[in-house]
């Protein structure tokens, strides 16, 4: 029995040294992945048109659901605040609860996750697709850096495409909640918008900047990691490609939750 224990102990250990080493190994590699791409953003032969047509694939075309998922949040906030708050005669501090959850927390978050399903996933497959049809290989080929080809251009518009979003999304909700707090229940109008305009102040504005650009970072190393890297999968052809954009998408959310804790701890 002790010996039987002590070879299960030792394997336990083995698989877990295992599992670290393969851990931390990943995290080096996705980081000098970053710093790659990150670096050839600066570099004078980056394609400008290139970075123009990902804001528009990642900023423009997500503008609606970002403004529907921002309009409905903000609906159910002022809802919900309105009648958590009325039970303790305090609503008319619904304009400070919507717009505060909005800008510091939900308006960033929403709108990473939002943007992971609609391009995340679009960027983890394509360049799946194109590493397993070896056109990334064509590109070593014909002397073109595939990272900063693929990878940087898409990196450079999300870090101008988040805030953005998050600041449309925030805006949308605020009213959301106008809708739903005020001319539904009927609070109080003026109260609404003064309590928006006195609780939120320049630092909270700038921390949901601050994690939306983190969060652009993390999305978008996150899925053109996993894209880039299809073909070392066991599984190979489209059915490599579907789990690549699958991983890709649930680590990205994982991710930017992790993320929004550790921001959160250091902005609050």
């Amino acid at each position: 029995m002790t010996a039987i224990t002590a070879t299960v102990f030792k394997s336990f250990v083995s698989n877990l040294g295992k599992f670290t080493i393969d851990s931390v190994r990943g995290l080096g590699k996705l980081g000098l992945f970053f710093i790659k791409a990150f670096f050839y953003i600066f570099i004078p032969s980056m394609q400008i048109k290139k970075i123009l047509e990902q804001i528009y694939f990642i900023g423009m075309k997500s503008v609606f659901v970002i403004c529907l998922t921002g309009a409905f949040t903000g609906m159910v906030l002022g809802l919900q605040g309105y009648y958590t708050l009325v039970r303790f005669g305090s609503e008319g501090a619904l304009g400070s609860l919507v717009a505060l959850s909005l800008i510091r927390e939900m308006g960033p978050v929403f709108t990473a996750i939002m943007v992971i399903g609609r391009a995340g996933s679009a960027m983890a497959a394509e360049i799946g697709i194109m590493r397993i049809s070896e056109q990334v290989d064509a590109l070593y080929t014909m002397d073109i850096n595939p990272i900063s080809f693929l990878v940087s251009p898409r990196l450079a518009a999300s870090i101008i495409s988040f805030p953005i979003l998050t600041s449309l999304f925030d805006l949308i909700g605020i009213f959301g909640g106008y809708i739903t707090g005020s001319l539904l229940l009927g609070a109080n109008t003026g109260i609404y918008f003064a309590k928006v305009e006195a609780s939120v102040i320049m630092a909270d504005v700038t921390g949901g900047f601050v994690k939306s650009i983190v969060f652009a970072v993390v999305v978008v190393t996150i899925c053109c990691y996993y894209g880039f890297n299809t073909h070392k999968r066991k599984e190979y052809g489209a059915k490599g490609v579907s789990i690549s954009t699958t991983s890709a998408v649930v680590v990205s959310c994982i991710l930017v939750f992790v993320t929004d804790y550790i921001l959160t701890s250091f902005l609050l």
